[in-house]
Formats: structure tokens, C-alpha cells, sequence
């Protein structure tokens, strides 16, 4: 299977894993109407978890205070991540929720640079956000809210995908990750409302599992062995306008003209930050 994804363009690799992630939001909350957000952030880490450790285990014994405290924070961020734009999803279009939790990395790759003219690309970005209070109706701020929060925990999953990458090798780190942030959700997935288990909700899971954690996780490590690390960011800028796309395609949910204005600054915005940075470290571009 990897010998055959070796012979496809990293490029599109990266393409088909942003469109399954995507693709797989825009399944989930379809599911909103039957059980809650919480319960399908959980069924989506639990069904995860259950796949990847078809193709690793872990290995447990013989870890430091110091592995565990990683693996318990990478964990903690994915589940936090994961629960948090669910309930933005809730509440807000997918395409704006997206957008704003963009901030995240964005903030990050900003915040790593050593150039004073990137704050313009942070000026672009808070643009984009400011624009959505221009709305005529009120914007819900709760919504908005949570979107900002699954940014801030999306950045602190990348600074910990270092630390978890050199102590755990290949996907055992996810995989361990996943586990962790499944047990952690638990009781708020219980105690948030009883989830729904029916087949229905079951299986559209299975799919949201496969579709937002496993495919795209296997492709993008597939693709990052041949594609520079400065086009893989580019390239994930593309995540808001994909987001809004398939929203469109499967919920019907469409963007005012000011929303997507304001997901047009923040692409342009994490485009020229991450082409700012590839310009600045040589490793980003080799």
C-alpha cells in the first residue's frame, strides 16, 4: 500500500488528507441531529484509536516520568482539539469555525519567525476575524469562542508533535495519543448527554474516524518524506476554503460574502507566513 502511495505527487496526497479531513467534519455534524458533539468527538478518537493500534503498539514499559507527561499532553490536546470545533460546529457554519481555529497554527509559524514584518500577516489574519463582527446579525460568540480555543489547543498539538516524534516512533505516538484523549473524553461524552449507539450513528463514526484521523495522518506521512516542509504548509492553508466546501456539498451550508472575506485574509495570511518562513530557514526549503 505505501509502495503504491510512494508513486502518487505528494501534492496530491496532501490534497486528497485535506479533503478527507473535511470531509469527514461535515459528516460529523451531520450526526449533531442524533447524538451530541462531545459523543462524536469520542466515537471519532475511540474508533481512531481501535484502527491505529491495528498498526502499532506502543510500547509501554521502560518510559520516563517525562515520555508519559508528553504523551499525556499530546493526548490532552487532541482530545481538546477535537471536542472543541466539534461544539464551534454546533453552533457556527464549518467554514467559519475552521477559519478562526486556523489561527492556531498560523499563530504558531508566526511566533517561530525571526522577521518583524510577519506581524503584517497577523494583522491580515485579525482583519479576517474582525470582519466576521461586521455581520447584520449578532455572531455567536460562544461559537466563536470555541473555534479560538480549538486553534490554541491545535498549536499546542504541534509544538508537542516534536517531543512525541523523537520518544515514540512512527505512528505509535498518535496512536498512544489517540488512546489517551479517548479515555480522557469519556466521562464528559457521558456526562454531556448520553450518547446515541445505533448503527446509524456507529457507522457514520467508523467514517468521521477514518476520514479526519487515520487517512489523512497516513498520507501526510507518506508526502512529507518528498515534499518540502515550506509547500506542506501552503498547501494546508487550504484547509478553511475545503472546510467550507464540503459543508456546502453535504449540509448545504453556505458562507455570506463578508465570511468569506474573512477566510480569504486568513489563507492569505498562512500563506505568506509560511512562505516568509521557508524563505527564512533553509530547512523548510530543502
Amino acid at each position: 500500500m505505501r509502495t503504491a502511495l510512494t508513486r502518487i505527487d505528494p501534492v496530491w496526497l496532501v490534497l486528497i488528507a485535506i479533503a478527507s479531513v473535511q470531509l469527514g467534519a461535515a459528516f460529523a455534524k451531520d450526526l449533531f441531529a442524533t447524538t451530541t458533539p462531545t459523543a462524536t468527538a469520542w466515537l471519532r478518537l475511540c474508533f481512531a484509536s481501535l484502527i491505529f493500534l491495528t498498526f502499532a503498539r506502543p510500547r509501554l514499559r521502560g518510559r520516563s516520568a517525562r515520555e508519559w507527561l508528553i504523551a499525556l499532553g499530546y493526548g490532552l490536546a487532541l482530545a481538546g482539539m477535537n471536542w472543541a470545533i466539534y461544539a464551534s460546529f454546533a453552533r457556527i457554519p464549518i467554514g467559519v469555525a475552521v477559519t478562526i481555529e486556523f489561527l492556531g497554527p498560523l499563530g504558531v509559524a508566526v511566533a517561530t519567525s525571526r522577521r518583524l514584518r510577519d506581524l503584517l500577516w497577523v494583522a491580515l489574519a485579525a482583519l479576517g476575524v474582525a470582519l466576521l463582527g461586521l455581520q447584520p446579525v449578532d455572531p455567536d460568540w460562544i461559537g466563536l469562542g470555541l473555534a479560538v480555543l480549538a486553534g490554541a489547543l491545535w498549536a499546542g498539538y504541534i509544538l508537542l508533535a516534536g517531543p512525541t516524534g523523537r520518544h515514540f516512533e512512527g505512528v505509535s505516538g498518535v496512536t498512544l495519543a489517540s488512546v489517551v484523549g479517548a479515555v480522557l473524553l469519556a466521562p464528559f461524552a457521558f456526562a454531556l448527554g448520553t450518547p446515541v449507539f445505533n448503527t446509524h450513528v456507529l457507522l457514520v463514526a467508523l467514517a468521521v474516524g477514518l476520514l479526519s484521523s487515520v487517512i489523512p495522518y497516513g498520507l501526510e506521512m507518506v508526502a512529507l518524506r518528498r515534499l518540502k516542509p515550506g509547500l506542506f504548509g501552503i498547501l494546508m492553508s487550504l484547509e478553511p476554503a475545503a472546510a467550507a466546501l464540503f459543508a456546502l456539498l453535504v449540509l448545504g451550508e453556505g458562507l455570506t460574502v463578508i465570511e468569506c472575506a474573512a477566510m480569504a485574509c486568513v489563507i492569505f495570511a498562512s500563506v505568506g507566513a509560511t512562505r516568509s518562513r521557508s524563505r527564512e530557514d533553509p530547512e523548510l526549503r530543502d
